[in-house]
């Protein structure tokens, strides 16, 4: 089996507003304890480190909080604490043969470019809808700071 990895696979921690990290969905031969840990139907971000493996950071929003019900404010959720280099236990270094590349995140978005196996990933996981209804998912700007009248 052939594992699909973008040629320009991202192969460090973005640092900036504009870097971008992969998203990624398991493969069809992910170690079960693997997928034990990163639970079906999570949203899997992350990058390509220079040894050939992947450190991924993933959500799956474990404690059912209400603004994490779709998956991409979990590919969100999960972007921010990696970019932001939070503690986290949600994270790992995996072999590359367990994950596939299917698109990419940052600061402002979401860009899916094979959305087909994400898709197959979230039906499998028996979370389609909670699916991104388009391919390109461009993220809310931050609310402007409130003015204080004194």
């Amino acid at each position: 089996m052939t594992v699909l990895m973008g040629q320009d696979l991202p192969l460090e921690r973005p640092d900036s507003a504009t870097a971008r990290a992969a998203l990624f969905v398991p493969t069809a031969n992910i170690k079960e304890d693997v997928l034990d840990t990163v639970r079906r139907g999570a949203a899997i971000v992350g990058y390509g480190n220079h040894d050939r493996t992947l450190t991924i950071y993933y959500e799956s929003n474990r404690f059912n909080e209400p603004n994490l019900v779709k998956w991409e404010q979990k590919a969100r959720k999960a972007f921010d604490r990696l970019a932001d280099n939070l503690p986290t236990v949600s994270k790992m270094i995996s072999k590359p043969e367990n994950f596939e590349q299917v698109g990419y995140i940052n600061s402002k978005g979401i860009l899916i470019r094979r959305m087909e196996k994400l898709m197959q990933w979230l039906e499998t996981s028996d979370a389609l809808a909670t699916a991104p209804e388009s391919e390109n998912i461009v993220f809310a700007p931050p609310p402007p700071p409130k003015k204080i009248n004194t």
